[in-house]
């Protein structure tokens, strides 16, 4: 689970739209946690979440360019131990068939993936998160 070389969580974040708001304030809440973390996210979700936490984002592209496809990459690569996702469930995405893609991956590679705040929180609060995943 952990980058076996740092030992730091390797954390994408991602939200759309209606959802950022959410995600920025998750991160603020989260950032001592996060600040541990290398984290990577989707430009926009990204940018909002550097400028409000001061912390070291890579930028990916936006959702709808490809960036849900690059964090699906990643977690096919084994690079990611956590995809935190806030998704619009109430409105329809011209990339959807990248968010579909991407929830599969996560499920299929065994990395956890937090859909919304109370389940990020779960998920962060866990005593099994941060723990090298069993070999």
């Amino acid at each position: 689970m952990l980058d076996r070389m740092s030992d730091r969580l390797r954390i994408a974040l991602i939200a759309h739209d209606a959802c950022k708001q959410d995600l920025v304030e998750w991160a603020i809440w989260n950032r001592a946690l996060l600040a541990g973390a290398d984290l990577c996210a989707t430009r926009n979700s990204g940018e909002l979440v550097a400028g409000a936490t001061s912390l070291r984002v890579r930028l990916l592209l936006s959702g709808p360019r490809g960036g849900d496809a690059q964090i699906g990459a990643m977690i096919a690569r084994g690079e990611l131990d956590l995809v935190v996702f806030f998704w619009d469930a109430l409105s329809a995405h011209g990339h959807e068939p990248d968010v579909r893609a991407l929830l599969r991956l996560a499920v299929l590679h065994d990395v956890p993936i937090a859909c919304n705040r109370r389940t990020a929180d779960l998920v962060v609060t866990s005593t099994l998160f941060g723990r090298a995943a069993a070999a």
